[in-house]
């Protein structure tokens, strides 16, 4: 069975892209660390279109629980290969950086950074073994531009952009491809508390856009259609830069 990985699928993008994978024929690891229930809606939708799924609860910034429910995951599902990994899960806690705690720049970096770590790291020789890997890491038009009051955040995402392209150099002989896609303004639950209606305004088509056209993106990446694309950082921005 094939299968698609996506870290924070619960909702928002992750959510999207979730269901993106299941209408092309992947069976759907739809993981989260808290929110069942939104987990499970996301299973929902994707049975009711006739896809399948599971959910696969773990955190990605803590290495040991990430190793334990892969393992277990594996274990239980010999005949199964993990062939697409999407590294959505991620988080923001916004401050000016003098006056950002520690832990708010700890907590950023962990799971959006370290959390690719994790996860791409347990999954890597599997794909390299079976000589064909998708994996698409979601970062930000924060991680390429940067933006006030997201030091943490910038810094997180243009981690994993220069993760990505130096993972793909180290992989592609093998038939793995690794790319990003960096999201501009998206209407999900991270921007629910901004003043979209002016923000939309510095955005070229004038809107924010909607998880389901970056999920669009992604599919297109975890695609056979896509294999002459790695290295590269593709953005989703209405034309914000």
């Amino acid at each position: 069975m094939k299968c698609a990985l996506v870290t924070g699928g619960s909702r928002g993008i992750g959510k999207a892209v979730s269901i993106a994978m299941a209408e092309l024929g992947y069976h759907v690891l739809i993981n989260y660390k808290s929110g069942e229930s939104e987990a499970l809606d996301t299973l929902n939708k994707i049975e009711a279109g006739g896809g399948t799924g599971e959910l696969i609860p773990f955190d990605v910034a803590d290495m040991a629980d990430v190793d334990s429910a892969l393992d277990t995951w594996m274990q239980n599902n010999p005949d199964s290969k993990i062939i697409v990994l999407v590294n959505n899960a991620g988080i923001k806690n916004d401050s000016l950086l003098v006056w950002m705690q520690e832990s708010q720049w700890k907590d950023v970096i962990d799971v959006s950074l370290n959390g690719f770590f994790h996860v791409t790291q347990k999954l890597l020789i599997p794909m390299l073994t079976n000589k064909f890997g998708r994996i698409i890491n979601i970062v930000s038009v924060s991680g390429l531009k940067g933006l006030a009051g997201q030091t943490n955040y910038s810094a997180a995402k243009a981690g994993v952009i220069g993760a990505t392209k130096a993972l793909a150099q180290e992989v592609a002989r093998r038939g793995v491809t690794v790319n990003a896609v960096a999201p501009g303004f998206i209407r999900t639950d991270m921007t629910k508390d901004i003043q979209e209606k002016e923000l939309a305004k510095t955005v070229p088509v004038q809107r924010f856009g909607e998880a389901e056209e970056v999920a669009a993106l992604v599919a297109f990446l975890a695609s056979d259609k896509s294999s002459y694309i790695t290295g590269e950082v593709i953005s989703v921005n209405g034309g914000l830069y």
